[in-house]
């Protein structure tokens, strides 16, 4: 990789006149600066950015820090943000917590150490100290703040809108497959649904779990069927539990949608790929990432935002794991 020493020599100039080209700064005759130039394209030479933030006490980075990079959710979440920076001639370092409490805080250390101007976070706790000592502008995206801007769509909606198409089809032995407690949007989606079935007298059970992993979902799609073996109606936590108990209710010969019923959240390409594809509730994470980036350039430039919180509406995506009813 070339250097910025290796501009100069090949242009036959000295480093600072490679800065001032690259930095738009000073004065530069018109054949040096073309030699300069020239030397860039030859070499296929990059600036490197950080360097050039310290110089210009400017930087141009984003910190970008997602709870599980392998839930397909998070990964459409995240091109959302960078096309909208990439118009915008910002650039991205993302971190992946794994919902892990000291990788969060040593990425946002490293967010600090390479002169980062601002923060999106998909993290659980966005009322931690970390968050709130932070001198810097931070939007929260798919998750709830009442003190720094934040992206989100309407989960409780959700709930509702999950319990509502399940008793639709006849469910009358439901289970809620209750996300983290310690993040705020699963805690909504929850009530959502319990609201909806109690305001119709309808009995539910409801199975508690401690993460949204991959890892996690399998053990609870099975302690879901050991402890309620005659459910016929299941609302999961997002679209990667919900696929859990699909295999699950398979390998117990349960079949779907005629023995039991699935509907999960967050309408990832996965679930339509299923067999049966995924009846869910679809929230648009795409569009989240690009609003979350665009706040986030807003207060980085100092513009006045217009609103602090935008809530995204929710729909059902109907596919088969639920029966058909007439409209």
């Amino acid at each position: 990789m070339s250097t910025i020493k290796d501009v100069a020599q090949h242009a036959g100039v000295s480093v600072a006149t490679v800065s001032r080209v690259l930095n738009n700064n000073g004065y530069v005759h018109e054949d040096t600066r073309n030699k300069v130039e020239a030397a860039i394209r030859d070499l296929s030479y990059t600036p490197n950015e950080v360097a050039r933030s310290l110089y210009k006490r400017k930087s141009k980075l984003v910190g970008l820090l997602l709870p599980d990079i392998m839930n397909p959710y998070f990964p459409e979440l995240a091109r959302g943000v960078e096309d909208v920076m990439q118009a915008n001639d910002y650039r991205l370092i993302i971190g992946n917590s794994d919902e892990n409490k000291q990788k969060e805080m040593d990425y946002i250390q490293t967010f600090i150490q390479n002169n980062v101007v601002g923060v999106i976070s998909s993290t659980d706790d966005s009322a931690a100290e970390l968050y709130t000592k932070l001198q810097l502008p931070v939007v929260f995206v798919d998750r709830m703040s009442d003190d720094r801007p934040s992206v989100y769509a309407d989960s409780r909606e959700g709930g509702r809108i999950a319990a509502r198409e399940l008793l639709r089809r006849g469910c009358r032995s439901i289970s809620i497959i209750q996300g983290p407690v310690h993040i705020r949007t699963a805690q909504e989606r929850f009530e959502g649904a319990a609201e909806a079935l109690s305001a119709q007298g309808v009995h539910y059970d409801v199975l508690g779990t401690t993460s949204f992993s991959i890892s996690d979902a399998e053990p609870s799609a099975e302690e879901l069927f050991r402890k309620y073996p005659d459910t016929d109606g299941i609302i999961a936590s997002n679209d990667i539990i919900a696929s859990a108990v699909l295999a699950e209710a398979y390998r117990l010969g349960r079949r779907v949608p005629d023995d039991v019923q699935i509907i999960g959240f967050d309408n990832i390409l996965l679930s339509r790929l299923l067999a049966p594809p995924l009846s869910t509730i679809h929230q648009p994470a795409y569009d989240m990432g690009r609003e979350a980036a665009g706040i986030l350039i807003s207060l980085i430039e100092g513009r006045v935002l217009e609103q602090n919180n935008i809530q995204f509406p929710v729909e059902f995506v109907e596919r088969q794991s639920t029966r058909k009813v007439e409209s």
